[in-house]
């Protein structure tokens, strides 16, 4: 068996932020302050074809009325709340992972977009919003002349 030298000072930095780490994630997912806004959700997909740009997120749960988009100097926002169920009082809970409150989620846009072409669509908890870019920003093809 080797001797290892012992290094108290570093082995305990390690576990201190082996705890810091684990608090916050813990506070994160399951925080106290239940207005607060959380950055992690929802979770979403942002895709970019040739005319528009395309962002899909999960929003389970949320009814199509606690959800609120809007664009501002091409920036999306997408903001909202999941509601708790209401808990009965003659009910023991011996687990509770499903997080509840307000969220918000900002994407700057690479491109201009046509504010008053975008739409959106909600369906079995997934919104997905098309926005299409102006068209002095789509790619142009330019043809060649053969002389």
């Amino acid at each position: 068996m080797p001797i290892v030298r012992w290094r108290p000072i570093t082995d305990f930095q390690t576990l201190r932020d082996e705890m810091d780490r684990r608090f916050n994630e813990f506070y994160r997912t399951f925080g106290e302050d239940t207005d607060a806004v959380c950055d992690c959700y929802p979770l979403v997909d942002v895709k970019e074809t040739k005319d528009d740009f395309v962002v899909t997120a999960e929003l389970p749960g949320v009814a199509k009325d606690d959800v609120k988009i809007h664009i501002s100097d091409d920036v999306l926002t997408i903001k909202g709340e999941k509601k708790e169920e209401k808990k009965e009082k003659d009910h023991n809970y011996h687990r509770i992972e499903r997080s509840y409150g307000k969220f918000q989620r900002s994407f700057t846009l690479p491109v201009p977009v046509q504010n008053d072409k975008v739409k959106a669509a909600y369906k079995d908890g997934i919104l997905t919003i098309t926005l299409p870019k102006k068209e002095e920003v789509k790619p142009k093809e330019i043809s060649i002349s053969v002389s």
